[in-house]
């Protein structure tokens, strides 16, 4: 316990932008270690790039089909691989549920016992938070992690995106975009406290810049309503007005609010254009119909009615853009015809972190070309209460209500 303490204060009292240099030295010193290499995750969370000891990226190592990527999805959370007298660890750095990156540790055979391991497990949630806090303040971490230059309303499109992953006792979520070429405006967002979950998917009308623009006004409307303590209706109330009085209905956000209430498993959606709803339980999939309603800013002071659902324990939603459930295979059929529903349920045992990326990556296979959207996947898996956490029922459940 000791030994963890000063790898705390060693890390926090760390420069922004030297946090693995402070962390090498540090656990050379009290662990023996021989090496320890900080892997960023990049973007579309499919390479792991090495952050070098002054910032320097060198050669990415793919997430599909390496050690590194089965450590960083979690199958195999803290991986041990032998090479003669030396034990090298792969550990995953993460903050509340989000994958942000791997820490790979190389200590003697001698000195990699559990206690050990467990403080390098703790050591690697430390390096999470740190990262996090220390982004504020320098942008090494940033440019280690890219794989490539970042258009203008790339930029500005993911730094609106909360994170790609949040659990807690109640939910587990996981998203990932994909941005087109010349980006369409897709986003995520979500906030939670004791007693309630509000996600919302938005997709700002055009592309590039304008979409981003679009799109920011969007979903920092919503934020300021929701952060107001007000209902999913009076939120897309405020925020179609506040696209309106901007644009004059010349253009518009889709839009998908859903409000989950903690104590009686009732969601409350919002349908103001076009992400699509999922919902597998037990071993049916079938997509959530909901009543659509106008998209936020095409009319002025349009009035959103809310309907309700339920959601059980042991539920998974999935919610899709427009880019994904409309992509066309070669011979012309729709990815939600059928592909989808295969897809949710091939990675029904994986966690909700790892979904979208599964889907993207089905999609990639499935679909004729390259594409011209901009593709966004969510999932949410509920698990309600403690004392309502029993498996649901594998039947359709009637859908909304």
């Amino acid at each position: 316990m000791t030994q963890r303490r000063e790898v705390e204060r060693a890390v926090r009292a760390s420069a922004p932008h030297a946090l693995v240099d402070t962390l090498r030295d540090v656990l050379a010193e009290r662990y023996g270690a021989l090496s320890v290499e900080l892997l960023l995750a990049d973007h579309g969370a499919t390479v792991l790039t090495p952050f070098g000891a002054v910032g320097a990226a060198a050669a990415p190592v793919p997430v599909a089909n390496s050690a590194e990527g089965r450590a960083f999805d979690g199958r195999q959370p803290h991986q041990q691989t032998r090479h003669g007298d030396v034990v090298e660890h792969h550990l995953p750095v993460t903050v509340r549920g989000e994958r942000t990156g791997l820490l790979t540790v190389r200590l003697p055979a001698e000195r990699s016992v559990p206690d050990a391991v467990h403080d390098l497990v703790h050591a690697a949630g430390l390096l999470g938070h740190e990262l996090l806090v220390a982004e504020r303040d320098t942008d090494v971490y940033q440019r280690a992690r890219r794989i490539g230059r970042f258009t203008l309303a790339a930029e500005m499109q993911w730094h609106l995106l909360p994170a790609r992953a949040c659990s807690a006792d109640e939910y587990a979520i996981g998203a990932q975009l994909e941005s087109a070429h010349d980006t369409h405006g897709d986003n995520y967002d979500w906030a939670s406290d004791a007693d309630e979950l509000t996600l919302s998917v938005t997709d700002g009308m055009g592309t590039g810049v304008h979409a981003s623009m679009l799109t920011h006004l969007a979903v920092n409307a919503l934020r300021n309503a929701r952060r107001a303590g007000i209902s999913i209706e009076d939120q897309a109330a405020l925020a179609d007005q506040a696209l309106y009085a901007q644009y004059r209905g010349a253009a518009y956000v889709s839009t998908l609010l859903l409000h989950f209430d903690f104590a009686t498993g009732r969601v409350q959606a919002v349908d103001a254009g076009s992400p699509q709803l999922w919902r597998m339980r037990g071993r049916v999939i079938e997509r959530i119909e909901l009543d659509p309603q106008m998209p936020l800013g095409m009319f002025e002071e349009t009035h959103y009615k809310a309907q309700e659902f339920e959601v059980l324990s042991g539920d998974r939603l999935v919610v899709v853009s427009d880019g994904v459930y409309a992509a066309r295979s070669p011979q012309g059929e729709a990815y939600a015809e059928r592909a989808l529903a295969r897809s949710i349920h091939a990675g029904r045992l994986l966690p909700a972190a790892a979904v979208p990326r599964a889907v993207l990556r089905d999609l990639a296979d499935f679909r004729a070309a390259e594409p011209l959207d901009d593709l966004l996947v969510l999932c949410v898996d509920w698990f309600g209460r403690p004392g309502d956490r029993s498996p649901g029922p594998a039947s359709a459940g009637g859908g909304p209500r």
